[in-house]
């Protein structure tokens, strides 16, 4: 493995500096479960002080692998690297502006001096990060090494694959991929506004996590919902996410399909509530029991899609 430096220090695990992410994957098919990947380590460090996690025979550091320390914007969107840090994200201009709810999730992630350590491929790659529901609702996408290639795929399904246990050895997060969203005449539109053929539409969005303090502490439900709709208030594109805690986040397909072109009135608005009482599925823990998610995930949805209607 040329390039690959290893330190060790008394009753700490083996760790290794891969240069490339090729390097980094035989490292972990090698070790298996006695391995893990790590980018700023900040999630890894609080389990295993916690308890809830056992600490690693190895730790395979993904910092010194070219290319994953920045973002590029290119004609299919924003390229983010997955070692890019929270707080980098978090000020960089083009997030904030195409794309703000994914810098407002972030800003409610830890303490700013763990945003500068902690990496977005981190959070992302926890499958319950508090960014990923924002990410969700821009139709994010992973870009991951497979052992041989680079591949790509949705968010949603690569949070799919999070519970299929067996897979973890492939999954070696690269970088994120953030569509642009364009205009009729193909230029990348602003966030607050876009058009159609035959009305002018108003673009709504909104992030929230619910939790005992806004930042640096578990969340209860982190909540997403990212849209359109016309001056009559007709839907014309909508999407929402929800996760919270160690609930792995989904984006709630089935809900979307059925708003979609519909007028937002009591009537929906109640469709919606009962919808996500039924969709979305938090896991239970010491703080909050799952009814209690449930309903504040779908109080946070139904007021973003009235405040949207009435503004």
């Amino acid at each position: 493995m040329m390039g690959m430096n290893v330190q060790e220090t008394v009753s700490s695990p083996l760790a290794w500096h891969p240069q490339t992410a090729a390097e980094a994957w035989i490292l972990k098919r090698n070790f298996g479960i006695e391995s893990v990947y790590t980018s700023g380590g900040t999630l890894l460090r609080t389990h295993w002080e916690s308890g809830v996690a056992a600490m690693p025979q190895h730790l395979i550091d993904l910092s010194a692998i070219r290319g994953l320390n920045d973002s590029n914007l290119g004609e299919q969107g924003l390229l983010i690297g997955g070692q890019m840090s929270l707080q980098a994200c978090r000020t960089n201009a083009y997030l904030q502006r195409h794309f703000p709810m994914v810098t407002e999730a972030i800003r409610t992630i830890a303490a700013p001096s763990i945003r500068q350590i902690a990496t977005i491929g981190g959070n992302v790659a926890s499958n319950i990060g508090d960014s990923i529901p924002a990410l969700l609702v821009y139709d994010a996408e992973v870009n991951w090494y497979d052992g041989s290639a680079e591949l790509q795929m949705p968010l949603p399904e690569w949070l799919q694959h999070a519970k299929d246990s067996s897979r973890e050895n492939e999954r070696l997060l690269l970088s994120l991929q953030l569509p642009n969203q364009i205009t009729e005449d193909n230029s990348i539109r602003d966030y607050n506004e876009v058009k159609d053929s035959n009305a002018k539409m108003k673009r709504f969005g909104a992030y929230h996590k619910v939790g005992r303090r806004e930042a640096f502490t578990p969340s209860v439900v982190t909540a997403a919902i990212n849209g359109a709709l016309t001056n009559s208030g007709v839907l014309k594109e909508i999407r929402i996410a929800l996760g919270g805690g160690q609930t792995i986040p989904q984006r709630l397909g089935q809900l979307e399909k059925e708003i979609i072109e519909a007028s937002v009135d009591a009537r929906l608005l109640q469709h919606v509530y009962d919808r996500i009482l039924e969709l979305y599925e938090p896991r239970e823990d010491i703080f909050a029991s799952a009814a209690y998610r449930k309903t504040t995930a779908a109080n946070l949805i139904v007021t973003e899609l009235w405040k949207a209607a009435k503004v």
